[in-house]
């Protein structure tokens, strides 16, 4: 069942543009993370505060049509705001190129999410770095389709 409500736009003004890139273009711009040229997907969700819809763009990893969604924010002491409100609600519309498809979120554990946190090094080998610039255990979670 698709996501609707009100869209309310991130704080930050490099996630608005490329979300605006991406969507505008049916996919085809501002598919890769900054300068890095390394692929992005768009994830919208629910903010457990406001109800609005945001959208976030993630690392692009992905396996047999699976999606690690990786709570890095860079190595910082603190959970991204998404993951609180991918925890809260998992349900998630996710978009990588030009499909969209919804999807559940759940966090992953033990040998599940160390096999997915080698995909999610192997696609962005800086995840590794921010591990280790943080005490906590980053979350990995994983977005799979809704059945509906």
């Amino acid at each position: 069942m698709p996501l609707h409500g009100e869209y309310e736009p991130s704080s930050q003004q490099w996630v608005r543009d490329q979300v605006e890139a991406y969507e505008s273009s049916g996919g085809t711009e501002g598919t890769t993370l900054l300068d890095t040229g390394m692929p992005v997907v768009i994830v919208t969700h629910r903010g457990v505060a406001s109800g609005k819809l945001r959208k976030t763009p993630l690392m692009r990893v992905e396996h047999d049509g699976v999606y690690a969604l990786v709570a890095s924010q860079g190595g910082a002491p603190a959970h991204p705001h998404w993951y609180a409100n991918l925890v809260a609600d998992p349900h998630i519309e996710l978009q990588d190129g030009s499909a969209r498809r919804d999807r559940v979120v759940r966090q992953l554990e033990g040998d599940e999410r160390a096999r997915w946190w080698e995909r999610a090094v192997a696609a962005y080998p800086p995840y590794a770095d921010y591990q280790e610039r943080t005490d906590r255990v980053i979350p990995v979670l994983v977005a799979e389709l809704t059945g509906d």
